[in-house]
């Protein structure tokens, strides 16, 4: 298969701008110069000018949408390295999933309304607490638009990244357990990123939480779908 010109332009713009980014907050620390940030921002900057839309630009990038296989495959690695972890601590990790999910769901539902969304926006905008690949074919399993929720779940990790250290200087949670949970029910990856900045045991418990509650909300979307 033959890459045309603008694929070839905007694969090389994205993963430039993520290596750039990349560097960038390795070497100053400033989380708004994070890829998840500066990545968007870039795309957007180019984007604009060139009249590009997000359809055409997911076009011409979709082999990177590919990697989502993989990368959920990939996702029982943390669980089989924390399994001694996972063994003592379920019964919290579970409260904490549940407790998380519902108050995500419940909360991007009342948004919703509030907003007067329409139905296919509101159903994208319900995964938005769990990683990409999950959210995305969840968003597919109850009626939504994946690619919608990919934008959801971006500005929910990094809004959650950026309140999650916040939160920690005000509420008393004095264990890793409980800081990691913190940062992976409610920000995801980008929280996983910012747990490990906080701890290395902060970090493995927040990218376990995070894959686990990924997994439990995949297991609940029958029940989720017949809900609404």
């Amino acid at each position: 298969m033959t890459l045309e010109p603008m694929s070839l332009f905007w694969l090389a713009l994205t993963l430039l701008a993520y290596l750039g980014s990349r560097w960038l907050y390795r070497r100053t620390g400033r989380y708004l110069l994070s890829p998840l940030i500066l990545v968007p921002v870039v795309l957007l900057a180019v984007a604009v000018p060139l009249h590009t839309g997000y359809a055409e630009y997911a076009r011409n990038t979709h082999w990177l949408m590919s990697v989502l296989g993989p990368v959920t495959v990939a996702f029982a690695v943390p669980i089989w390295q924390q399994r001694a972890l996972l063994a003592r601590h379920w019964p919290a990790l579970s409260l904490g999933m549940l407790v998380g999910s519902a108050a995500s769901i419940g909360s991007s539902w009342a948004l919703a309304h509030a907003l007067s969304l329409d139905n296919q926006v509101s159903l994208s905008l319900l995964p938005r607490s769990i990683t990409t690949p999950f959210a995305m074919p969840l968003a597919h399993d109850l009626g939504g638009v994946p690619e919608l929720t990919a934008v959801f779940v971006m500005f929910t990790g990094v809004l959650g990244a950026l309140m999650g250290g916040v939160l920690l200087k005000y509420l008393p949670l004095r264990t890793p357990l409980a800081r990691g949970a913190l940062f992976g029910v409610g920000a995801h990856g980008a929280g996983v990123s910012r747990a490990h900045e906080v701890g290395g045991e902060e970090g493995s418990v927040a990218g376990l939480v995070m894959v686990l509650t990924g997994i439990f909300n995949l297991f609940m979307a029958p029940l989720l779908r017949h809900l609404l």
